[in-house]
């Protein structure tokens, strides 16, 4: 990438401004307005440039898996810049913040900002929706752009945050939030009333359960072992036992119990934190040490009836931790398997990782009066979920700054460009692998991305592997097979990419949680209005849509159930599918695709695959409920 120019152009631009000038009053139309922070402070030096939507479209491509830094078309507004920015109308702000583009041709722009100084961000609020010329001369715009987070910033903890800003309480009730709960002790930053069946599987476990596992096959990932309460019929296949138990002073435990070899002394674990549960499944921290593992799975829709292990009740997580095949000895988990080491960058708030002298790591969070639980030992908590400062960056220069600076000193992604917004949400939302070969994206410094930074800034300094492995997508190497890779999908499909808007998580979702909607979506998607979709989208006859795009009408669906299949799968399921021949089933899954495409029967995921490996697509989901989907 190219760096963007500044002051250097102010000749070109003053002798295009003089020309201009010129010309008769009908054939110049002019782009003119300020730009500034959210502390209304003018952004001088800035340069203002034009981005015509017709060169961000050339840069959509069919989607593909392959995902790479130092690309020069995943970067909308930033890779045309670097390859046209001397070819784009422009104008250098002035002290006030003000800047006049004399002459702008007819067609549709992107308003992008390049600030050249130490405390603001690229992008502004008006880069991610085009404008025509007409629009932009029919009155000044006032441009804001995002502050940047000073080098020296140090996390100060949600509680912090909300004590100002009071309205964006409900982040308190999202599933950010709700991720990792100390059993038993919910914080103060943690309301889970939107979730009343949230630890269905956590009550079942503190009533008293005992788990066989049996049947190994090392050739599987992570369920090893078939779980079940009820011996199995060969108890020979039997390797452990788990038996979850309430102790006499409350707390949760779990005693393992060696089925082959019953002089083989029992061990007993502490269950610390439940690991998920507001909606398809929930696991269970344990501690050894000075570290936390997740074991068994409750899939929160999974069923006993189900022939499948993945769509059962309870699945097996990583019992093979607890027990040597080889040896027929049970064992403690391997310690550079810890979620703190594996998992905890994508769920801590100012995650960090400290090298320790003995060789291993200590993780550590932002401290907050309300956080979760003390991580470190230091006498203070911790917040062990995403807090305001994942998107938002450390805040305290921001808290300690004047009223005029507050804006310079913070993010806020709705003033970036979609490429920098999108990355804040991509980092977790994708499966990429980080520094340590795992797939915590952190850098060589162990940290998360500082929000703000851009697209391939990420990519080159956090990932080793920039997004999932092949075996992450389905057969026709487009559409994701595994969990979050939502942000994978968005970043290739034609939503964020196009001559009209380009799309960030945003537009859809609520961070904040304030509409109480599932998914935190910012509107109904399944009422009869189709109300989300046709925010952006004018209002669809569905009968009319679809008489001429499947040849039969249809009238009480939504857009989401053909564009946003339930591709992607948590591992949990949400049961059956519809029959398939010779009593085989099409399994739906749970996570939507972002692609936005429809995948059709023809597709080579689909069409010949056994009904229970093949990719879903809308004839096996909500198309199914009436469909026969055995004629696949």
């Amino acid at each position: 990438m190219k760096p963007i120019g500044s002051s250097s152009w102010f000749p070109v631009i003053a002798a295009a401004m003089l020309a201009a000038a010129s010309l008769p009053a009908a054939q110049a139309q002019s782009a003119r307005g300020t730009v500034k922070d959210a502390g209304n402070q003018a952004v001088a030096g800035a340069t203002v440039y034009l981005v015509p939507a017709a060169d961000v479209a050339k840069l959509a491509k069919a989607p593909t898996f392959q995902i790479r830094r130092d690309a020069a078309d995943d970067e909308p507004m930033e890779d045309n810049l670097a390859a046209n920015r001397d070819k784009y109308a422009q104008a250098i702000t002035d002290s006030g913040g003000n800047f006049n583009i004399a002459k702008v041709a007819d067609g549709k722009y992107f308003v992008y900002v390049q600030p050249t100084d130490a405390e603001h961000l690229p992008g502004g609020d008006l880069a991610n929706k085009s404008m025509t010329a007409a629009e932009l001369a029919a009155k000044p715009l006032a441009i804001q752009v995002s502050g940047k987070i000073p080098a020296d910033a140090v996390f100060v903890g949600t509680s912090r945050c909300l004590a100002c800003h009071s309205k964006y309480s409900d982040v308190k009730k999202t599933l950010h939030r709700l991720g990792i709960t100390v059993v038993g002790k919910p914080s103060k930053l943690q309301d889970h009333s939107r979730f009343p069946a949230f630890n269905a599987g956590l009550d079942k476990l503190l009533a008293g359960a005992k788990f066989y596992f049996y049947g190994y096959d090392k050739g599987r990932g992570f369920d090893k072992y078939q779980v079940s309460q009820k011996p199995p019929a060969d108890a020979t296949s039997v390797s452990l036992t788990a038996t979850f138990f309430k102790d006499k002073d409350g707390t949760l435990k779990f005693r393992t119990e060696n089925a082959k070899d019953p002089s083989d002394p029992a061990r007993t674990y502490p269950v610390e934190m439940t690991y998920g549960g507001g909606l398809y499944k929930q696991r269970y921290l344990f501690r050894v040490g000075d570290s936390t593992y997740p074991f068994l799975q409750f899939n929160t829709e999974g069923s006993d009836a189900n022939a499948d292990r993945t769509r059962k009740s309870w699945r097996d997580y990583h019992a093979d931790w607890l027990y040597d095949e080889q040896a027929k000895k049970l064992t403690d988990p391997p310690a550079k398997k810890s979620f703190e080491i594996e998992c905890a960058a994508c769920h801590y708030s100012g995650y960090r990782l400290t090298p320790t002298v003995a060789g291993g790591f200590v993780a550590g969070a932002a401290n907050d009066p309300n956080g979760e639980a003390d991580l470190d030992g230091d006498g203070r908590p911790n917040e062990l979920n995403m807090g305001c400062e994942v998107c938002h960056g450390a805040g305290s220069a921001h808290v300690g700054a004047t009223k005029a600076k507050r804006g310079a000193t913070i993010v806020n992604p709705r003033k970036l460009a979609a490429e920098r917004s999108m990355v804040i949400c991509n980092q977790c939302h994708s499966r990429p692998q980080g520094t340590m070969k795992n797939d915590q994206p952190i850098s060589k410094d162990n940290r998360m991305l500082t929000p703000g930074i851009s697209r391939n800034e990420y990519l080159v300094n956090h990932t080793t592997r920039e997004d999932g492995a092949q075996r992450d997508f389905w057969d026709d190497g487009v559409h994701s097979k595994s969990h979050h890779q939502q942000a994978t999908d968005l970043v290739r499909s034609k939503k964020y990419i196009n001559a009209t808007q380009t799309m960030t998580c945003a537009d859809c979702h609520d961070p904040h949680g304030t509409t109480g909607l599932k998914h935190q979506v910012k509107l109904d998607a399944r009422d009869a209005k189709n109300s989300l979709c046709a925010s952006c989208h004018k209002a669809v006859e569905m009968k009319a849509h679809t008489a001429k795009t499947v040849g039969a009408e249809h009238e009480q669906i939504n857009c989401i159930n053909c564009h946003m299949t339930k591709t992607m799968q948590t591992g949990a399921g949400l049961g059956k599918g519809r029959d398939g021949k010779d009593g085989k089933n099409y399994w739906m899954n749970d996570i939507s695709s972002h692609l936005f495409d429809v995948p059709r029967k023809t597709n080579p995921a689909v069409k010949g695959v056994e009904p229970g490996r093949a990719m879903p697509i809308p004839y096996t989901n909500a198309c199914g409920a009436c469909h026969d989907a055995g004629n696949l």
